[in-house]
């Protein structure tokens, strides 16, 4: 006997008109922007947006079972609503009306109506219904959050040209984010890659030092490159061996660029180039753009070193502005990936004296600080990527194992650590970095995420009861 057909509706006010509300979900990117970030799927095939017809593909996991969720697109009537239907997946049915409801031509209303049945009839009903419900809930607060946020975000230099803009990194944990938030607002984006697998077109070209064809070929009229690519830092021990290689992906591969960009009969208008707050060494007073110098260590000379680079950039006038990322906060990649499982499993706890200052930033918040420094061409110079609260890492360790409901018992001491990593615990873990976001917030830019607490929370779908 089959289980019951459940309902559900979810509300949220965005700050567009319906048309715009409705349009945000008609551009490349939206369906990305929308994954829950704590759950492992990926985008199968992609259909043609949303009109009918088109179909979207994910490959997800439910515990250790993958899963297959093929769904179609069934309706579309802009800009009122659009449906997509449950071709073959997890539920026995599954349909979802995303409705656009008019209030006035700066506010409107999305609704989620949701109509499922799972598997399994009576008894698959009553042993998942408070399981499913509930990731339901915590999937639709992620993405209304996110919906809101993006649409504020954009609306905000709505009076200003969309940009063409170059993205390198941009299958990394920023890039890949970064391409979908710009997209979604209306900005056109190519990838600038490293591989030659696949043709060259203007939304995705090769470029390596030494072979600038297809950058003269496409990137001229881009008004806009987001430089990202570079080696990941935390991923190896610091041998000579691998300093130089992590030296090379900065330095040597930035210069070329800004002098392959410079060349350019139409350069961009604006490089944006990743740095690193590790740019001020350790410090546990708080930093500034203005207030600091350059501090020392092998960090901080890589970090003065990769943007003194972008020197040829600068010198045909293109404005440069150095990104100085803090640690970025997502469970796809960086940092707060390489914790979860420990903290998970209740193993997570306090690195060294656990007094160390911790510069950090959400994944969103960063996506924001970079879009701000592309629609403010009076910024140029450093820019600190950071929430305006650094925390010490006792701190950090207590929140997270709270947003978990984890305990954090088992402290990992500063001799294990550089045990266990070499020389990166002092430049990653055990070292004090303080840093003050002050340029963002002097331009005015509105974090929104300030906070630790309602940062992890966001991204590990993880809401207080009473927000649900």
């Amino acid at each position: 006997m089959s289980g019951p057909i459940v309902t559900r509706s979810f509300q949220a006010t965005l700050p567009v008109s319906q048309q715009e509300a409705f349009a945000w979900h008609q551009r490349p990117g939206a369906i990305d922007r929308l994954l829950p970030p704590w759950e492992r799927i990926d985008v199968l095939k992609r259909g043609d947006g949303i009109e009918m017809g088109s179909c979207v593909e994910f490959a997800t996991r439910l515990g250790p079972v993958p899963l297959r969720w093929l769904a179609e697109h069934t309706a579309c009537s802009p800009p009122d609503y659009f449906e997509d239907t449950q071709l073959r997946g997890p539920f026995r049915i599954w349909r979802h009306r995303h409705r656009f409801l008019h209030q006035d031509n700066r506010s409107s209303i999305l609704e989620d109506a949701l109509e499922y049945q799972l598997p399994g009839g009576r008894l698959g009903a009553a042993l998942a219904k408070s399981m499913v419900e509930k990731k339901i809930q915590r999937m639709f607060s992620f993405r209304h959050a996110v919906t809101r946020g993006d649409l504020m975000a954009h609306d905000h230099y709505r009076d200003r040209p969309r940009l063409g803009v170059g993205i390198t990194g941009s299958s990394g944990l920023i890039g890949s984010a970064l391409k979908s938030f710009l997209s979604t607002g209306g900005h056109s984006i190519t990838e600038i890659t490293r591989s030659q697998n696949g043709s060259s077109s203007r939304e995705r070209f090769t470029w390596n030092p030494g072979c600038d064809d297809q950058l003269c070929m496409f990137g001229e009229g881009l008004d806009a490159v987001v430089h990202l690519g570079a080696e990941n830092i935390g991923i190896k021990r610091w041998t000579k061996k691998q300093k130089e290689e992590l030296r090379e992906s900065r330095v040597m591969r930035t210069r070329s660029l800004c002098e392959a960009l410079a060349s350019l009969r139409q350069p961009p208008q604006v490089l944006l180039a990743a740095s690193a707050i590790g740019y001020y060494g350790e410090t546990e007073e708080l930093v500034c753009e203005e207030s600091a110098v350059n501090g020392e260590g092998f960090l901080a000379q890589l970090a003065a070193d990769w943007e003194a680079a972008t020197q040829p950039a600068k010198d045909a006038g293109i404005r440069v502005v150095h990104l100085r990322f803090g640690v970025v906060l997502s469970p796809r990649g960086g940092a707060l990936a390489a914790m979860l499982p420990a903290f998970k499993l209740g193993a997570g706890g306090v690195v060294g004296s656990g007094k160390q200052y911790w510069s950090w930033i959400s994944l969103d918040d960063a996506l924001g600080a970079v879009l701000h420094a592309l629609m403010h061409p009076d910024l140029e110079g450093p820019l600190n990527v950071v929430a305006p609260e650094p925390v010490t890492n006792r701190q950090f360790t207590k929140i997270l194992g709270s947003v978990l409901n984890r305990l954090t018992p088992f402290p990992l001491p500063a001799a294990v650590a550089r045990l266990l990593l070499g020389e990166r615990a002092e430049g990653l873990l055990l070292s004090s970095l303080r840093v003050a976001p002050n340029r963002l917030e002097e331009r005015g830019y509105h974090f929104r995420h300030p906070q630790l607490e309602t940062a992890l929370r966001h991204c590990l779908g993880r809401p207080h009861q009473n927000c649900l």
